[in-house]
């Protein structure tokens, strides 16, 4: 056996038994509990009818792209529909990535450079993680939600300072102080980029807008995989972000563009979520409900408004034994284990969507209380 094969056998059979072995699994045909589809766009027949009906309105609809948008893949179609979204978020401009893990990366691994800072919140995501290894810059992170952890990096930066939040976080479901956030980075002349992934949807244009801060955030990612339904992201900002990421993000200059068709969905799903007031009231309705329902159970619920729900059960097995009853019951709903999140904070992820019933809820709910109370 090469000593490369040997490496990755040895790293599987380590990872299966600490129980942490990864596999793909079918699509599901449990009660959906666990997606980013908050608002029910990625099923939804009216958004892929208007996709459909939009792409026969185009003169020239090519399968592919072709290539990169700096050779032969953009259009202007594209660029129309990128300041479309910008004018929909209060930005001046943006920029559209394949994917939320294209733009952190293409972001963070351009805009710092060597002797700059970049300080992020220690649970932010791992595309942002990456990015900013990339860039080489200084790095620290700070205690999750703690101004005055923040404050003593920021004592610390040196050259230009990028602070880096997320509007919702993605394994906890909270929300940070972003208006303290921002002051504390302003009084520091440090930039605040904010990662919007999972708050557009519930606050109809991201969190950040629902506050009234636009103007004086630095920058804004958007993506398009969650209440959205679609694929791909946005970096929003100013005219000279978009130019500098044409010119220097990787992740933006050297792969293929999306294709028309990925192009034409983002487009009408920000048409659909224009009038989405009573599917997002829907959304909201069924977070009020789950916290009246959840009350009596044993585990703890992390404090979340957002549509991600975490009840931590502490340890990997018993994350595992859960969710596997809970799936057993009909309801699909994920484990998350550590590393992760950290190792005493495994948890079942729960993700409520728009188009749960209060019958799924309340099973949701009583199951849980009676494993814990078994």
């Amino acid at each position: 056996m090469k000593a490369a094969e040997k490496y990755i056998k040895d790293k599987l059979a380590e990872r299966l038994s600490a129980g942490l072995y990864r596999a793909l699994k079918p699509e599901s045909t449990l009660i959906d509990l666990c997606s980013n589809d908050y608002l029910g766009f990625a099923r939804s027949s009216v958004l892929k009818d208007h996709i459909n009906e939009e792409l026969k309105c185009l003169p020239l609809v090519l399968n592919g792209s072709t290539g990169s948008r700096l050779l032969s893949g953009n259009l202007t179609y594209t660029e129309d529909i990128e300041q479309g979204i910008a004018a929909y978020h209060n930005a001046e401009a943006g920029l559209i990535f394949n994917s939320g893990y294209d733009a952190n990366l293409g972001l963070f691994s351009s805009l710092p450079q060597r002797g700059d800072t970049i300080i992020t919140d220690e649970l932010i995501h791992a595309s942002i993680i990456d990015g900013a290894r990339l860039s080489h810059a200084n790095r620290y992170t700070f205690r999750h939600n703690d101004l005055n952890s923040l404050k003593d990096k920021l004592k610390q930066a040196k050259g230009n300072c990028y602070v880096v939040i997320e509007s919702v976080y993605s394994m906890d479901g909270d929300t940070p102080p972003i208006a303290e956030i921002l002051a504390l980075t302003e009084r520091y002349n440090a930039a605040l980029i904010v990662d919007e992934a999972h708050a557009v949807g519930l606050y109809k244009k991201g969190l950040v807008c629902e506050l009234g801060l636009e103007d004086r955030i630095f920058a804004r990612v958007v993506t398009f995989g969650k209440a959205l339904g679609c694929h791909g992201a946005i970096v929003l900002g100013s005219d000279a972000l978009r130019n500098y990421l044409i010119n220097f993000a990787r992740s933006f200059i050297y792969t293929t563009a999306a294709s028309v068709h990925q192009i034409a969905s983002v487009k009408m799903a920000y048409d659909l979520l224009r009038d989405a007031d009573e599917t997002i009231s829907a959304l909201k309705n069924n977070i009020s409900l789950f916290h009246k329902k959840i009350k009596d159970c044993p585990y703890p619920l992390l404090k979340s408004d957002s549509a991600i729900q975490c009840v931590v059960l502490s340890s990997n097995e018993l994350a595992r034994k859960t969710a596997a009853h809970l799936q057993n019951t009909g309801l699909d709903v994920r484990a998350i284990l550590s590393p992760t999140v950290p190792a005493g904070t495994e948890r079942l992820r729960i993700c409520l969507h728009s188009f749960n019933t209060a019958d799924e809820i309340n099973l949701l709910t009583n199951t849980l209380k009676q494993i814990g109370n078994a």
